[in-house]
């Protein structure tokens, strides 16, 4: 039998560690085949107090998310090269044949992405959830390399008030100021949450890899002193939204991201 595979489609490198850390380290603790697509490189993220400009935190970036990458046992991490916060400038058709190539070769049974507010009204991550979204799609048709794929399930990540609350408690508010306004998080109602899946066995490694990205540490310093308990929340439950399932459905809520594959 072959092994399951598993893609996360992100904007930035922290994003595989501070979203979906916990359950990228329980699905490799089970064997799935585990990659992550990463938009851009996050240039103009922080380091320390200062932005050194992309030429030397792309770079610095990179190195972090792939140790972190490595920590989480994810097999291949594939960067498309976009700047960070110009993501929704990016030429949709070549972003889309981009990452429908990826899911061509490495031929994900499913795919995990943001939501399509990107949580918080982040653009890069409305961004990679509308493309990741389209280029599904495309990967099922010819072109664009190799044999086409059809992904059996699509994922966003999705967070309760309870699970928020602990976001916030951890990072304090959580917003994004775009053309001037300031935008927040919308929380999901529970019944609209599909899926949650229990990575408490593997919080610590969860952590672990969003210390990896240490360029961007200052802006986590709550985490710091956070609370075991809060750590174990955050990293070790993982909500998320099935967006589609070519291999099951219904109401009941899922506690296995490859529920109907196994």
């Amino acid at each position: 039998m072959q092994p399951l595979r598993l893609l996360a489609v992100l904007a930035h490198p922290d994003d595989e560690s501070l979203g979906i850390g916990g359950l990228l380290a329980k699905c490799a603790h089970e064997a799935v085949e585990t990659s992550i697509v990463t938009a851009t490189r996050g240039e103009r993220g922080r380091l320390g107090a200062d932005r050194p400009g992309a030429a030397i935190l792309g770079p610095i970036r990179e190195r972090e998310l792939r140790r972190a990458a490595e920590l989480l046992g994810v097999r291949e991490v594939v960067f498309l090269g976009y700047l960070d916060g110009e993501l929704d400038q990016a030429p949709p058709e070549e972003a889309i044949g981009r990452i429908a190539s990826v899911v061509r070769r490495l031929r994900p049974h499913v795919v995990v992405t943001f939501p399509h507010d990107g949580s918080y009204g982040h653009p890069d991550h409305i961004a990679i959830s509308q493309l990741t979204g389209a280029a599904l799609v495309e990967a099922m048709s010819p072109g664009h390399g190799g044999a086409p794929h059809r992904v059996d399930k699509l994922y966003w990540m999705a967070w309760s008030v309870a699970q928020w609350r602990a976001y916030r408690a951890a990072f304090g508010a959580v917003v994004a100021s775009v053309d001037g306004a300031v935008r927040e998080a919308n929380t999901w109602t529970d019944w609209a949450i599909t899926t949650v899946i229990d990575a408490r066995a593997h919080w610590r490694q969860g952590w672990r890899a969003v210390q990896c990205h240490e360029s961007q540490l200052p802006g986590y310093a709550n985490l710091a002193t956070a609370s075991a308990a809060l750590h174990e929340q955050i990293w070790g439950t993982q909500e998320l939204y099935r967006v589609w399932s070519f291999v099951n459905g219904g109401r009941k809520r899922e506690s296995d991201l490859f529920e109907g594959l196994r």
